[in-house]
């Protein structure tokens, strides 16, 4: 594949931040202008202002540490991030200052990593945190015995040197502080609200252009300020550089740009913690997100980030200006996930060559079978290497993403591979791998983040979960062939419906044929109930009726390159979180695979009773570890016994305090964080942050709201429209009081308005489970004029203020015999046959009220439209399209007043135009403690 970059010098020239590959043919550079940030080529003789220039190994600093070494490529984890601005050439001097200066007092601090050192013979485990290795791998320190101490980690074999490297382009990374501001505007700390919240509300980015906005990191354990650095003088530095675009979109004076700058630090702290938390990896000439037996591009002239899989392909979004603009060798795939390795020693016993010895007829055939018992009781030295792949799909943090998207992805997706080798990666030795996967339960369901143990609700309709159910599996058998499910949650309780539902739609599956001819596999082990007392050790029960299946799955083997055999069928595991029981159960299976793998290599080891192999255990608890925390914030629970296989008192009390900790993020932290990670992954757009400063939340991209709406619309008149002779004219979603006969009950909630030629429809719609649970229908000619005008609901947001975006209509009339309202309890069932209407007079449905008698006063109706800019707009193409609110408002009452006059002469009167609610008087009623509410919640959440 092509050099990626891994030295570069960076230079702060006047129209922009340049950047040089040293020893590059071409010898050509790119270079950021500061005011557009486009991306251009020049020739190499601009790089002439040494003061303002340093050697980087890339642009934002990435420290780095490796944590394992596969056929001698080396694989790291980023540890902390940093910024250069591209704001302006002063700003971005004197970042590359600062950052020398960093480079040269860190540098003070770190001791030099020997080169080589084969003199130590202790065990040699390799895990994330280890410091100071350079560009190569240093030399195999494998130990004697698998039962020395497991702390120790130092990758094993020798890597082979390379001018490649990985560069990004990640314009929101930067140190988060008092001058983040200033490195992105130019015309920071000048207004009130940047000396109170020490940010700019100037210069926001267009959509779709590259940002200089940088998102620089960092673990909150790192507590120095790291503004852009590594620079010339590290020949040998443990840290790389990369240099992402972050896509901010920006509309002068728009209310979601400010809004945007407004939570601007944030946004930077929160994306520099989520980038240095240590559970981001690379490899420079490795593909590390495919499995052994996939990754089959060896030597190819495609760039890498053509070449990795898409699914785990972490910063693809951010990377899109290098990418689009044919910078390849500055595009470094991340993954999210987790990535170990440890050597371990085990002895052979030669039990087939004592038996040959004592059969041996003379001294000389003694002589020959005591040579080979010696040569087989030689150590053998294994590597083992844990890899956790996340998937980008349906990302995000626990309570807030759960269950199946329409596409079929499920949340907390996570692929494991187990692989074992020779220390050494000899190519006549096999590799073997193990993957199995985990991932929410491929259903529609949600839980509450505000209570301490929710109950799981189920979400939308039954053909609307089975198509998802189906769409998920699909994809999983396409990826890995068979699939057995093992379901962990309790039988009894809050969370036996979810489970029942998910053992239906696997039945309903297998009756039709399952998936692709594939029928799936169900395991449904109740672990609380059988492991009930602390107990775990009770999980060997599921391994020994799994045991059938997963042997017929088999494993992956590749010699000398090439796979001898491939694994057949996966593993799939689900708890609600997918985290601390399906911890438990995914280390079983890896244990029982490396039993027999082992096997298969002469070795006789019981990793479960045996002490001395106790590495395994803690292997399998960091990975545990750091799948929890990029969930839900904490470690994993039943940590404890994953690591000792013991489980006591004592990790019963640390799990009450993750369960805390993790409730505590669950209501406070997370909200802001999803909306990042959305952000970051070009999910949504920066109006994701509107919609998180109004509601304090943001939406789930994975659900389209469109075909919500739009199937609202569709199953509301196959149920509320008696008539078939009545022809339906319109159908829209809109907001509305939940009382009647008011504007001013809040909050609103979405309803469905349907307008016939001989009525209008006031439906109210449950979209959680896809029914009309009431509706009210009024005769046209019962209306008797429409208000259109500003319908400001809170005044809390500049967003909420805006009187060309806050808009609605009252529709006016008198109550007469025609009109009727029904309520069901239940919810009128929406299961109805779409090609013909449905009778609404079904069993269960009660009439409230129905043929009243006509009435003098006068009755309201009120709407008030849907933001039309949304932040999942662009990802669904209809940015463009879209109409505005006071279009679609002049819409509605045309149709509404072309029904109503039967196609005479419109009346000039019958559209009046005036405000619904001023913002004056929207601010009246706008109580201190609804505001002290939200100032509270903003202070705490954002």
């Amino acid at each position: 594949m092509p050099g990626l970059v891994k030295r570069l010098v960076v230079v702060a020239a006047v129209e922009g931040l340049i950047l040089h590959a040293p020893g590059q043919r071409n010898q050509r550079s790119l270079q950021i202008e500061y005011t557009t940030q486009e991306l251009s080529s020049l020739p190499y003789h601009r790089l002439a202002d040494s003061l303002s220039s340093a050697e980087f190994h890339g642009i934002v600093v990435l420290n780095r540490e490796q944590v394992a070494q596969v056929r001698n490529y080396a694989i790291y984890v980023i540890t902390d991030v940093a910024l250069i601005p591209l704001s302006s050439q002063s700003e971005a001097k004197k970042a590359i200052n600062q950052g020398r200066e960093s480079l040269k007092k860190s540098s003070q601090h770190e001791a030099p990593f020997p080169e080589s050192d084969t003199s130590d013979d202790d065990e040699v485990p390799v895990q994330a945190g280890q410091h100071g290795l350079d560009d190569r791998a240093s030399p195999a320190r494998l130990g004697s015995s698998a039962q020395e101490d497991p702390s120790a980690a130092r990758p094993s074999g020798s890597a082979r040197s390379t001018s490649s490297v990985a560069e990004e382009v990640i314009g929101s990374k930067g140190s988060y502080g008092r001058f983040a501001e200033r490195w992105f505007w130019k015309k920071g700390w000048t207004t009130e609200k940047r000396r109170t919240q020490g940010m700019s509300v100037d210069g926001i980015e267009r959509p779709g252009n590259s940002s200089g906005l940088g998102t620089g990191l960092t673990d909150p354990q790192f507590k120095s300020s790291s503004a852009a650095t590594t620079l010339d003088g590290a020949k040998s530095s443990d840290r790389t550089f990369g240099l992402e675009i972050l896509n901010q979109a920006r509309e002068n004076g728009s209310p979601a740009a400010n809004v945007t700058n407004t939570l601007l630090p944030k946004l930077l702290q929160t994306t520099r913690m989520l980038l240095g938390s240590r559970s981001f990896f690379f490899s420079y000439e490795l593909d590390i997100t495919r499995r052994l037996g996939t990754n089959g591009s060896k030597g190819s002239e495609i760039p890498l980030h053509k070449s990795v899989d898409p699914l785990y392909f972490w910063n693809r979004h951010l990377a899109l200006p290098f990418i689009d603009g044919g910078h390849h060798m500055f595009v470094l795939p991340l993954m999210q996930g987790f990535v170990s390795q440890r050597a371990f020693t085990v002895h052979r016993q030669p039990v087939k060559f004592s038996e040959a010895v004592a059969r041996a007829e003379n001294n000389n055939s003694v002589i020959e079978a005591q040579r080979k018992e010696e040569s087989v009781r030689q150590d053998l030295i294994f590597s083992i290497t844990l890899i956790s792949r996340r998937s980008i799909k349906r990302p995000g943090l626990r309570y807030l993403r759960r269950g199946v998207d329409d596409g079929g992805d499920t949340a907390n997706s996570v692929e494991t591979e187990q692989i074992l080798s020779k220390a050494s990666w000899e190519p006549s030795g096999k590799v073997y791998s193990f993957t199995q996967i985990r991932g929410s339960i491929p259903l529609f369901f949600s839980q509450s983040p505000h209570f301490f143990k929710p109950i799981p609700v189920l979400q939308h309709s039954l053909e609307t979960n089975r198509r998802a159910f189906r769409r998920h599996f699909s994809s999983i058998i396409d990826r890995y062939g068979d699939a057995q499910i093992v379901l962990l949650v309790d039988k009894h309780g809050g969370e036996a419906e979810i489970g029942r539902k998910y053992e239906e739609n696997t039945r309903e599956v297998n009756a039709e044929n399952g998936v692709a001819g594939r029928k799936l596999g169900f395991e449904w082990f109740d672990f609380h109930a059988v492991c009930r007392g602390m107990k775990f050790e009770n999980v060997s029960l599921l391994m020994d009726s799994l045991g059938e299946r997963l042997d017929a799955f088999g494993e992956t083997v590749e010699v000398e390159g090439n796979v001898r055999t491939n694994q057949s069928g996966v593993l799939r595991t689900s708890c609600m979180d997918c985290l601390d029981r399906t911890n438990v159960v995914q280390s079983a299976c890896g244990q029982r695979a490396l039993e027999k793998q082992l096997q298969e290599e002469g070795v006789m080891v019981d990793l479960r009773t045996d002490v001395t192999t106790q590495w395994f255990n803690a292997l399998w608890a960091d990975n545990g570890d750091a799948i929890s925390r990029q969930y839900s914030g904490t470690a994993a629970l039943k940590g404890d016994y994953t690591r000792t296989r013991q489980r006591n008192y004592r990790g019963a009390i640390n799990d009450l305090g993750l369960t805390l900790s993790r409730y505590f993020n669950n209501v406070i932290s997370d909200y802001f964080s999803q909306a990042a990670i959305d952000y970051l992954l070009g999910n949504v757009n920066a109006q994701v942050f509107e919609e998180f400063e109004s509601d304090m939340m943001s939406r789930d991209p994975g659900l389209s709201m469109q075909k919500l709406r739009a199937n609202a619309i569709e199953t509301s008149s196959k149920i509320v429209i008696a008539d078939q002779s009545e022809d339906l004219i319109g159908g829209w979603t809109l907001l509305s009081p939940r009382e009647q006969n008011t504007v001013k009950t809040f909050p609103l909630e979405e309803t469905v308005l349907l307008v016939t030629d001989i009525a209008l429809y006031r439906v109210s719609f449950d979209f959680n489970i896809e029914k009309v649970s009431s509706f009210e229908r009024i005769d046209l000619r019962s209306v008797t004029g429409i208000i259109r005008g500003t319908y400001i609901t809170s005044t809390l947001t500049a967003a909420q203020i805006d009187e060309s975006r806050n808009v609605g209509l009252v529709i006016k009339y008198r109550p007469g015999k025609e009109d009727i309202a029904r309520v069901n309890t239940r919810s009128l069932s929406s299961a109805v046959d779409l090609d013909g209407a449905k009778d609404v007079d079904v069993e269960g449905v009660s009439s409230q009220v129905s043929h009243r008698e006509e009435i003098s006063s006068l009755k309201i109706l009120a709407f008030k439209v849907l933001p039309a800019r949304s932040s999942l707009a662009s990802a669904e193409g209809q940015e463009k399209s879209r109409m505005s609110e006071k279009e679609l408002v002049n819409i509605i009452c045309e149709e509404v007043q072309r029904a109503a006059l039967g196609g005479h002469n419109a009346l000039s009167t019958f559209v009046e135009d005036k405000d619904i609610v001023s913002s004056q008087e929207a601010r009246k009623s706008t109580g201190l403690l609804e505001q002290w509410g939200h100032s509270l919640k903003k202070m705490v959440w954002a």
